[in-house]
């Protein structure tokens, strides 16, 4: 599984006389996807600074909802020491589609705790990944293994995707005639989705690649409009 550094960035304010701490905590993957075969799923957050944080998380739907939603997450809210792990479980309280996958936000946010010092910004770090729940009978299969039947349409100045698939397509890269699209993101299951095309293209030869569950990039699709 891939691991990210989050790092926070120093701020140069030569105004106020400030400079700012450089902090960071690693989070053990880019994505979860949640097995509704299983009771749970897992996300370890590592501090390797020198500096404990409160990390707080929280779920959102897709519009930013926090209401009432299907997942709680345990530990919610707790102090991180420098050096240490903590595996967050993230369990399934209610009922979701089992015909088709469902997109969350999983939130992360690591508050610096260290004392504060004169001429230093202490600044907090939030960090948003997928939830993907996949139902148990979607198992046998994986949005990579699907991607080929993925449908392409050239429509004015913007290229529509259809997804027949149950899985959430999460595009790394397309391609349209060798220029590359700005800003793609993914598409739902059994849905359309549309994206910019590039000044100037009209028309050719798509090719594409997925994330996987892991967050690894796939290998090029390659399909025509």
């Amino acid at each position: 599984m891939r691991v990210l550094r989050f790092v926070i960035l120093p701020l140069f304010v030569a105004a106020m006389g400030m400079t700012a701490a450089q902090a960071g905590v690693s989070i053990g993957g880019t994505r979860v996807i949640y097995d509704g075969g299983k009771k749970e799923a897992s996300l370890s957050v590592n501090n390797p600074d020198a500096i404990p944080y409160l990390i707080q998380t929280w779920i959102e739907t897709p519009s930013n909802d926090t209401g009432k939603l299907p997942f709680i997450i345990t530990p919610p809210l707790y102090r991180l020491d420098k050096g240490q792990q903590n595996v967050m479980r993230i369990i399934c309280t209610g009922n979701l589609l089992e015909n088709k996958e469902s997109l969350f936000w999983l939130n992360i946010k690591s508050i610096p705790s260290a004392e504060r010092k004169d001429n230093t910004l202490q600044i907090a770090i939030k960090t948003r990944i997928k939830l993907i729940y996949r139902p148990a009978g979607l198992n046998q299969s994986t949005p990579e293994a699907q991607a080929d039947k993925l449908h392409w349409k050239l429509a004015g100045k913007i290229i529509q995707v259809t997804n027949p698939s149950p899985y959430f397509i999460n595009f790394n890269e397309i391609t349209v005639a060798g220029k590359r699209l700005e800003d793609v993101t993914f598409v739902a299951p059994a849905s359309t989705a549309s994206f910019v095309l590039p000044p100037g293209i009209t028309g050719g030869a798509i090719t594409y690649r997925i994330i996987n569950d892991y967050g690894g990039i796939g290998e090029a699709h390659h399909s025509s409009p």
